[in-house]
C-alpha cells in the first residue's frame, strides 16, 4: 500500500505542476501561447478560460472533496492532453512531449487514486 501511496502523489504531483506550468505560460506569455494555437488552428480566444481551468482542476483533484468534480478534471486532462497530442502531431512541430506526458500522468493519476482512496462505485455507496 505505500507503493501505491507513492506512485499515486508522485503522478499527480507531477501532472499537477505540468498544468499548472502550462497555464502560467498562458497567462505570463500570452504572444507565446497565442502563437502556439494559432499555429495549432485553434481560436486564441481560449487561452484564458484554459488557464482558468488548468489551475482549478488539480486544487480539485488535490483537494478530494467533490467525487464528481475531481472525475470531470481528470477528464478534462485527458481531452486537454489528447487534444494537444492529436494538434501537434498533425502540424508537425515536434511539441508533442508535454503532450505525452500529461496523458501518462493522468492515466497513473487516476489508476492509483482507485487503488489508494477506493474504486468508483465504493466512493458513490452512502453509508
Amino acid at each position: 500500500m505505500k507503493k501505491d501511496k507513492t506512485v499515486y502523489w508522485l503522478s499527480t504531483t507531477l501532472l499537477c505542476l505540468l498544468f499548472i506550468m502550462g497555464a502560467m505560460m498562458y497567462i505570463f506569455n500570452y504572444p507565446r501561447a497565442e502563437s502556439f494555437f494559432i499555429n495549432l488552428g485553434f481560436p486564441t480566444w481560449i487561452i484564458y478560460p484554459l488557464a482558468t481551468l488548468k489551475i482549478i482542476a488539480p486544487i480539485v483533484i488535490l483537494v478530494r472533496k467533490s467525487l464528481f468534480l475531481k472525475e470531470l478534471a481528470y477528464a478534462g486532462f485527458v481531452f486537454d492532453a489528447l487534444l494537444a497530442l492529436v494538434a501537434h502531431l498533425m502540424v508537425r512541430d515536434g511539441e508533442y512531449l508535454f503532450a505525452i506526458l500529461a496523458l501518462f500522468f493522468t492515466v497513473i493519476s487516476w489508476i492509483y487514486d482507485r487503488k489508494v482512496f477506493g474504486k468508483l462505485t465504493q466512493q458513490f455507496t452512502v453509508h
